[in-house]
């Protein structure tokens, strides 16, 4: 089980929200490049770097992002990245920043088609997030619920030739009290390639929890944030 790291950028800063709320933000870190360095120390090999600024409408964090995946590859961890990319331009400017994957929500939502154009277009390269609020997918920061459900996003996604899927179980992000392992392991069986669970993850057991449950990758914030347990620790559980 892969084990992945997240980082979210608000205004410059490394933060983790509550729920997708902006409102409801922690700052862990007023200069970002420590927290790479701080994971890259520990051994961490992938990670996700999460543009909420993009997210919300706001100028997208272009030239930080850039800085930070250069800084995490050289040190030998790949990076998947996402938070606005709402259209193929912006996809297709995320991964010239030498992001391995990126990831996307809205679009493969919204447009489908142009959505299937990148999986070909980026073989291997784009992650779709399935980021569903009791079971149904939400978009634009997770402001608008739609009555697409996350099997059907997944199901889609696989047909197109994503590289995996995101799933986001949005009443769990941030409180860490347990992953979505029963939805996330449905996701797995019922398509072949690799689904990441995300939200919720608040202790060695939840972790345990999702491997025992053959999901194929976790990410993880908080609960590192605030020393719930070590990098390594998770590392060695995964």
């Amino acid at each position: 089980m892969k084990l992945i790291c997240a980082i979210d950028l608000l205004e410059g800063r490394a933060v983790r929200l509550i729920q997708g709320d902006r409102a409801r933000a922690t700052r862990y870190a007023d200069d970002p490049r420590t927290v790479v360095d701080r994971f890259l120390a520990a051994g961490v090999t992938m990670m996700h770097l999460v543009d909420l600024d993009g997210a919300f409408g706001d100028a997208p964090q272009s030239a930080l992002l850039a800085e930070l995946i250069g800084r995490a590859q050289r040190g030998g961890a790949k990076v998947e990245t996402g938070g606005g990319l709402r259209d193929a331009a912006a996809v297709d400017r995320a991964l010239a920043t030498g992001a391995d994957w990126a990831v996307v929500g809205t679009l493969a939502l919204r447009d489908p088609e142009v959505t299937a154009q990148l999986c070909a277009r980026h073989g291997g390269r784009i992650v779709i997030a399935a980021d569903a609020r009791e079971g149904r997918i939400a978009v634009d920061g997770w402001r608008e619920t739609s009555s697409v459900t996350a099997l059907e996003l997944a199901t889609q996604a696989r047909a197109w030739g994503a590289a995996a899927v995101l799933h986001t179980d949005i009443g769990r992000d941030g409180l860490q009290g347990g992953a979505a392992v029963a939805a996330t392991a449905a996701l797995q069986a019922a398509i072949d390639i690799d689904v990441y669970a995300s939200g919720g993850i608040g202790s060695l057991a939840d972790l345990d929890a999702c491997k025992a449950a053959r999901v194929r990758g976790v990410v993880v914030g908080r609960a590192i944030y605030e020393n719930s347990f070590s990098i390594e620790e998770a590392m060695a559980r995964c």
